[in-house]
């Protein structure tokens, strides 16, 4: 794969051991149809294949040590290397469903007040149900490109270099980097835009035990992001049972609620005690960002998750990824 001599974007992923999923969003890479861009991988010392994978797609690989590892301090190390004026983030277990993607992403930038843009994501058949919910209450249909608050995620996002020169990624926090570094970055006047059709993959095969660390490590980082917010005993039990129901009811419309019922109340059972053990804190704050990451969705129109996307208008934009199975 040729790289651009003197690329206009820099694609960064982070990685551990992801030799099971880099080679999808490679090659979603190497069919962008924009394709003057870099890729750099941030590897914290996989023992599998993903450096071999990632070479062979032409990739540069930065390496850090396993114990010097944070999501920030990765982030920083590739953003120093790259050569590109916008800074393109994907995590090294997603794919972009769409060839126009990365091209999709730079286009917000033509307005010259955007510093941040980031794209909508789904699951695919491995994703637990519950996840395809929250993917549906993070990331809508509809584009912001004016977004009032500072949510946003680096699984798949782009910002001006410039600005992260002005102001690197906190190296600290225990996870939420993006949303500690677009808070400061918006309190600057940089504006944030959400693209609905910069579409990607985000695939999570996790065990419980990992999702509820997942949640606790966040909850954990929003305590720094915004100190006065808590998550008490009352609202475990509130948004859990809250969670919980509103998911039974769309399994139950989707006709899967056999199937699903179990796998549901340990998701958001784990998801929320792990907020739960994150925050140990008992003020109560009402904020958007709490409502967006915590409650579920109230709209019964909703796509099961076994509905895909609405189809791109050119079909030839999506991208096969048959021929790797």
């Amino acid at each position: 794969m040729k790289m651009a001599s003197n690329p206009r974007v820099s694609v960064i992923i982070r990685s551990y051991n992801e030799e099971r999923h880099i080679g999808r969003l490679l090659e979603g890479l190497r069919q962008q149809s924009f394709d003057d861009h870099e890729i750099l991988l941030v590897d914290s010392g996989s023992t599998d294949r993903t450096v071999d994978i990632a070479r062979s797609y032409g990739a540069d690989v930065l390496h850090m040590r396993k114990e010097e590892f944070s999501f920030g301090r990765s982030l920083n190390l590739g953003c120093r290397a790259a050569r590109g004026e916008f800074l393109v983030f994907a995590s090294a277990h997603v794919y972009p469903s769409r060839k126009d993607w990365l091209g999709l992403l730079v286009s917000a930038f033509v307005d010259s007040k955007v510093g941040l843009v980031y794209g909508r994501q789904r699951g695919n058949h491995v994703t637990r149900f519950s996840e395809h919910q929250i993917f549906r209450k993070w990331f809508p249909d509809h584009d912001a490109p004016q977004q009032a608050n500072y949510f946003c995620n680096n699984a798949n996002c782009a910002i001006r270099r410039s600005h992260w020169e002005q102001s690197p990624y906190d190296e600290i926090l225990t996870g939420l980097e993006d949303l500690a570094w677009a808070k400061e970055a918006q309190k600057r006047g940089v504006q944030i835009a959400y693209l609905s059709e910069a579409e990607i993959i985000h695939v999570h095969e996790e065990s419980w035990a990992r999702i509820r660390n997942r949640y606790r490590r966040e909850a954990i980082a929003l305590r720094t992001i915004e100190p006065t917010l808590g998550f008490s005993a009352f609202d475990f039990l509130r948004v859990l049972s809250g969670n919980v129901w509103s998911d039974l009811v769309q399994a139950r419309r989707d006709g899967v609620l056999r199937r699903e019922a179990t796998s549901i109340m340990l998701f958001r059972f784990n998801q929320f005690f792990g907020t739960f053990l994150g925050h140990r804190i008992t003020t109560d704050v009402t904020s958007e960002i709490k409502d967006r990451f915590y409650f579920p969705v109230n709209d019964r129109s909703r796509r099961s998750q076994d509905t895909p996307a609405e189809p791109s208008p050119d079909g030839a934009l999506l991208i096969d990824y048959e021929r790797l199975r």
